[in-house]
């Protein structure tokens, strides 16, 4: 009996402790990442951090949350160059579908754009040997964030629907800075 008990697979269950809850840090303010964001490991240097927010629907792809430090402060020279990345709804101009915000909080300015349409996506943008991946009925938030030391770009991208579904706590995230 003993030697058939052996021979049985072995199931060991572990506990652990609930992770600590990240802080992402934008220039010297920070704030915890929402409940649901799941940290991946960035895809290239210039991200500080990246994060997958689940579509939770079959057939949508998850949306993404990109942070970029030591960025371009130069608002509208990104809004031009981001725009050109978003081919808008036949009949329709860029500055049709482009909606820009301002956000306040304390220490720092946050400018959006908020697009969508048919993003031509770039691993890295700025490469022309970069290879272009179309995607479409995509919704394309960018945050600049300037503080008096750093400017930081956020990106927020995905299906139309699973952005919408996230918008909400992607906003809440960027006035909880501090």
């Amino acid at each position: 009996m003993l030697r058939s008990l052996l021979a049985l697979p072995v199931i060991v269950a572990f506990a652990f402790a609930e992770d600590k809850p990240i802080t992402v840090k934008v220039g010297d303010l920070s704030a915890p990442v929402p409940a649901g964001w799941v940290s991946e490991k960035p895809a290239n240097r210039l991200r500080s951090y990246q994060f997958k927010l689940p579509s939770g629907e079959e057939g949508f792809a998850d949306a993404e949350v990109a942070i970029f430090p030591e960025s371009s402060p130069d608002v509208m020279k990104n809004h031009d160059r981001w725009k050109a990345a978003v081919v808008p709804p036949d009949n329709v101009t860029p500055e049709d579908v482009a909606k820009v915000s301002k956000l306040e909080v304390k220490g720092a300015a946050i400018t959006l754009l908020d697009m969508t349409g048919t993003w031509k996506y770039r691993e890295r943008p700025q490469d022309p040997k970069s290879k272009e991946e179309i995607r479409p009925e995509y919704r394309v938030i960018w945050a600049i964030i300037t503080t008096k030391d750093e400017t930081t770009h956020i990106r927020f991208t995905g299906p139309i629907k699973v952005v919408a579904k996230h918008h909400g706590t992607f906003e809440a995230f960027l006035k909880s800075l501090k």
